[in-house]
């Protein structure tokens, strides 16, 4: 929350501050060496499950083990409920299936994998990385595989939220200030409570 008697206004508006535990958990560098075990474990896991695809020739030649995935999740058992609970999903997976994008989407997936493994490891663009990561537990999901994807998933959206710090202790201190960010200087001016924005707290 911001100062009972201030907020803070920049020259491009007035900033709500977070509250004092969010600013520690996301925006501060000391939490940076607890981002930096749970971003190489994800980035562990990541990898791990690419270099196995990698070895896998079916996954790397032909993209029959993408394919027979594919197929496990559209299929709709006579009792039960099926792997995919979303009929749009489903039919989005069985276009694939038909226009035959196993081949290629599978080659798409071990590079994806390794791409977002070596960039949590490393801690280069943290925040970027995690996004993707998500995005491919969220798509493993929604195709009805569990296995490590919710805790991998979670993981990712922390990563997220404290890009800034994440990658502290990694790439991401010389590189986020190369492009710019986060740290844009902006001199905060103090603004008696009698002009602050009506209805902020």
């Amino acid at each position: 929350m911001t100062d009972p008697e201030y907020q803070v206004r920049t020259v491009r508006g007035t900033r709500i501050t977070n509250p004092p535990l969010a600013r520690f958990l996301f925006d501060d560098t000391r939490m940076a060496p607890v981002w930096l075990i749970v971003r190489v474990l994800v980035g562990l896991n990541w990898l791990q499950a690419a270099l196995g695809k990698w070895n896998n020739p079916a996954w790397r030649d032909t993209g029959e083990a993408l394919r027979g995935f594919w197929q496990s999740a559209v299929a709709i058992p006579e009792s039960g409920r099926p792997a995919i609970a979303y009929d749009w999903y489903r039919g989005f997976i069985q276009s694939l299936l038909d226009a035959g994008a196993y081949t290629w989407f599978s080659k798409m997936i071990m590079i994806g994998e390794t791409a977002v493994g070596i960039a949590l490891i490393l801690g280069a663009f943290t925040g970027i990385a995690a996004f993707f990561g998500a995005f491919m537990n969220w798509n493993f999901l929604m195709a009805g595989t569990a296995s490590t994807n919710p805790l991998m998933f979670l993981g990712a959206i922390l990563l997220m939220m404290a890009w800034k710090t994440a990658g502290w202790l990694g790439l991401d201190r010389f590189l986020l200030p190369l492009i710019g960010v986060p740290w844009i200087r902006e001199e905060p001016v103090r603004v008696p409570a009698r002009e602050r924005v009506p209805g902020a707290p």
